[in-house]
């Protein structure tokens, strides 16, 4: 995706070319709209699916045109056909580089780049690309990526600039704030911060006939007790808004407002709420492996297409668990695992058709793929697992101004007798300085920090009130979507942003 935000590593999402073909029968039940189709329509769906996915898009499109023709298609069939076409759209915006303009791009960092290390480099699956229709197109953040991926690389660069992480990556006073104070409280949920946020999302200009009028959708925090509580809103642009329900999961603002010519539309709210810090202070020896109640049962179950214990899954969950039983132990030996893949820039969501299988073969992998990685793995040693996504922000509170924010996936396992506690595999596991106590090293296994907003509680659900047409992200939801009766506006139609105010102490409300 075009990077609008600070870009910090591991938290930006990327994508493959190369699909499992195995999952596609799987993939028919997945989210509304990019696979639906039931019955005997869906057999006109799974082909087509496997020939983009090889990458003969000629031979994909002449079936869609087929396929459309014939009588009596359902309406899911018929929209998963024409998803299928917009899948082939949004996969040439990300791979509009030549095998030339990748030594280019990197020639400007490794000015004496020769062919045979392009070729080297490209061989070991550096450079994400595919073949499409008989040409080989690359991402086009590819050369980028690739001082994400090869310590080699990076030694080659003629100026050594570092690549910054973000704030929460490195153990820092903030993460030991939480786990003290935990201890000594003796509670889960601690330090509550009162926070302002406005966020923002701008189609460009002449991006829709003027006069139309442009429908969005701003992600819009739901209450997480011990989380994220007290939530009210503030203002909206326009004021005429409405809030979907606190049952929606990925809950949203929706708003209206007419196009004008050669102007930006411009959508924000602004809402407060008060964040905790959670730590939860977790003794392997008192985790016992969980009955699996009707209320867990979803949360083990695989979810196709992103949740699926294909074989080669069970392998790599044999081979690092081995013969461990206790779950908490389980988890930290997965977490590890997943944590070792190293972070690349994203493509679109919308165009993978099974993102945990993405994470395990890619050798790369961004938030969202490794959390549904790891959740994958969780559910597979019967070890419940569900999503929460959103954003991340920092204020280091210095005279230069400097502010951080991105977008962001983790996630939840239930641990007997624990219930339910954080995890974010992407953060990872923290190096303690000596002197720190060496529990700091699992704390985003059990703990998480309060510089951030969750706006989903789980992955590929509808709108309330639901988009006409398809979304740009039919996985997440955190920079927003808009339409308009002529047809989806995709993210390289769109910008979007984040601003915030922490609020005096007086201004919050009472914490736990």
């Amino acid at each position: 995706m075009d990077t609008l935000l600070p870009v910090a590593p591991k938290v930006r999402r990327h994508a493959r070319g190369l699909r499992v073909v195995a999952s596609l029968l799987a993939l028919l039940l997945a989210a509304p709209f990019a696979f639906a189709g039931n019955g005997t329509d869906g057999k006109a769906v799974t082909p087509i699916i496997a020939q983009i996915d090889a990458g003969h898009f000629k031979a994909a499109d002449a079936a869609i045109t087929g396929a459309l023709a014939q009588p009596d298609l359902s309406a899911d069939t018929r929209d998963a056909l024409a998803f299928q076409r917009e899948r082939m759209r949004r996969i040439l915006l990300d791979f509009t580089l030549s095998a030339d303009d990748v030594k280019a791009r990197v020639r400007k960092q490794i000015p004496d780049l020769s062919d045979a290390e392009f070729a080297k480099w490209n061989a070991a699956g550096l450079f994400e690309h595919q073949v499409i229709d008989g040409r080989t197109l690359y991402f086009k953040r590819s050369p980028g990526n690739l001082f994400r991926l090869s310590p080699e690389a990076v030694a080659r660069r003629a100026v050594q600039t570092p690549i910054g992480d973000g704030p929460m990556e490195s153990l820092n006073d903030h993460q030991r704030a939480i786990y003290k104070t935990a201890l000594a409280e003796h509670r889960s949920s601690v330090l509550p911060r009162r926070l302002r946020m406005t966020q923002t999302l701008t189609v460009a200009a002449d991006a829709v006939p003027a006069g139309e009028t442009v429908r969005a959708w701003i992600p819009y925090p739901r209450a997480v007790p011990g989380q994220q509580e007290d939530i009210r809103y503030v203002a909206s642009v326009p004021a005429k808004h409405r809030i979907a329900p606190e049952s929606a999961m990925q809950r949203t603002v929706y708003l209206e407002k007419p196009a004008m010519a050669g102007q930006k539309t411009v959508f924000s709210v602004t809402y407060e709420l008060t964040l905790f810090a959670q730590y939860h202070a977790i003794d392997p020896a008192k985790v016992q492996p969980e009955t699996i109640t009707p209320a867990l049962a979803p949360f083990v179950a695989e979810r196709a297409p992103h949740i699926v214990f294909t074989d080669a899954m069970r392998k790599f969950s044999h081979d690092v668990v081995g013969d461990e039983k206790n779950p908490y132990r389980i988890a930290q030996k997965l977490f590890a695992a997943v944590d070792k893949i190293p972070w690349a820039g994203a493509r679109e969501y919308s165009t993978i058709s099974n993102i945990s299988d993405y994470a395990l073969h890619a050798g790369h992998a961004d938030c969202g793929q490794q959390t549904l990685l790891l959740m994958t793995l969780l559910r597979l040693n019967g070890i419940p697992t569900r999503w929460q996504s959103g954003m991340v922000y920092f204020d280091n509170g210095s005279d230069d101004g400097s502010r951080y924010s991105n977008i962001h996936d983790w996630g939840y396992l239930y641990l007997a007798p624990y219930g339910w506690v954080p995890m974010d595999v992407t953060t990872g596991r923290l190096h303690p300085a000596p002197g720190d106590d060496k529990s700091l090293e699992w704390f985003y296994l059990g703990g998480l920090d309060n510089y951030r907003i969750a706006f989903n509680d789980d992955f590929g659900r509808r709108f309330q009130p639901s988009k006409r047409h398809f979304r740009s992200d039919d996985v997440d939801s955190q920079r927003g979507e808009a339409e308009w009766r002529g047809g989806n506006l995709y993210f390289d139609q769109l910008d979007y942003d984040f601003d915030w105010q922490v609020l005096p102490a007086a201004h919050g409300r009472s914490g736990k």
